[in-house]
């Protein structure tokens, strides 16, 4: 006999696993879940003089390198951040000309498609 300990979709369960004789695994859970581990912190806010020209993730990954600095000028079409996908890495580009006025992630952060990664001006 096996116990483990099982988070699905937040809930935290404790499991005993019984090898049975001949008829495979048996497995046992407790009728209601224990109160599940703090949750991740929240996302952080967007800088003070946050611009109004929001530069979003295309796709779901995680944020692979940061390309521009807050208060440089961009072009439209040039790489703000990078994100990396399934082993590919995106550019993420301005969609108009600005300033950047903030970068609201980090390297090695995970965002999801429509994220807000910077702010331009």
């Amino acid at each position: 006999m096996k116990n483990y300990t099982i988070t699905v979709n937040g809930n935290v369960y404790d499991v005993t696993v019984e090898e049975g004789a001949g008829s495979g695994v048996s497995v046992s859970a407790p009728a209601a879940p224990k109160a599940a581990p703090a949750a991740a912190p929240a996302p952080k806010p967007a800088s003070v003089g946050a611009g109004s020209i929001k530069v979003e993730a295309g796709a779901a990954g995680k944020v692979f390198k940061i390309e521009a600095n807050v208060g440089q000028s961009v072009k439209k079409g040039d790489t703000v951040v990078v994100v990396e996908a399934m082993k590919m890495e995106i550019p993420v580009v301005a969609p108009e000309d600005g300033t950047v006025a903030s970068i609201d992630v980090a390297v090695g952060d995970a965002v999801e498609a429509g994220t807000v990664l910077a702010t331009l001006n």
